[in-house]
């Protein structure tokens, strides 16, 4: 059975962010889901629309085993700013799930408590966002169920780590290779 997967996008969300992570874990078999925040059609950072699958609201917690947030901005801010979000990855995490959030979009994660006490990384300037919790300068970290990228050049790192977090682990190098990504 595929863990599945939910990517949420909110406007002003990272493309290349977006886009690869999505790529290389749907490579890696995920049943990955793009859930636009609001909308279906989210417009990204740099004016890119992506048409995700359906919208936050049409979906179920408990089908979920992780939520991986791409950064940008507006977009992290946005996905910070919503309680239904915020609710939505409590119940996931509370399952047993994996909370990932790249760039900017660990202050998401802050906001909504899950990074206490936790090792992060995240884009430089927004320690403001990120409750005392000081990110690390590594490319991607990951402590428990949470795991985190510093930006777009750790899309790729970012991804593999999700899927280590998931315990399949194992089939990244195998496509990354395919990929002919070191």
């Amino acid at each position: 059975m595929s863990r599945k997967i939910v990517m949420v996008l909110a406007a002003g969300f990272e493309e290349s962010e977006a886009v690869m992570v999505a790529d290389v874990l749907r490579r890696l078999d995920f049943d990955l889901v793009l859930a636009g925040l609001d909308e279906v059609i989210v417009t990204g950072a740099h004016d890119i629309e992506i048409t995700a699958d359906t919208v936050l609201a049409e979906l179920d917690t408990v089908e979920f085993d992780a939520v991986v947030l791409p950064g940008g901005m507006p977009g992290s801010m946005n996905l910070r700013n919503s309680d239904e979000l915020m609710e939505f990855i409590h119940t996931v995490y509370a399952g047993g799930g994996v909370a990932a959030a790249i760039c900017a979009a660990p202050i998401a994660l802050a906001r909504f408590g899950l990074t206490d006490g936790k090792t992060i990384t995240a884009y430089p300037g927004f320690e403001e966002y990120l409750n005392g919790n000081v990110p690390t300068e590594r490319m991607t970290e990951i402590d428990g169920r949470i795991v985190t990228g510093k930006g777009a050049g750790a899309a790729f790192e970012f991804a593999g780590r999700i899927a280590e977090a998931l315990g399949e682990g194992d089939k990244v190098k195998k496509v990354f290779e395919g990929m002919f990504i070191k």
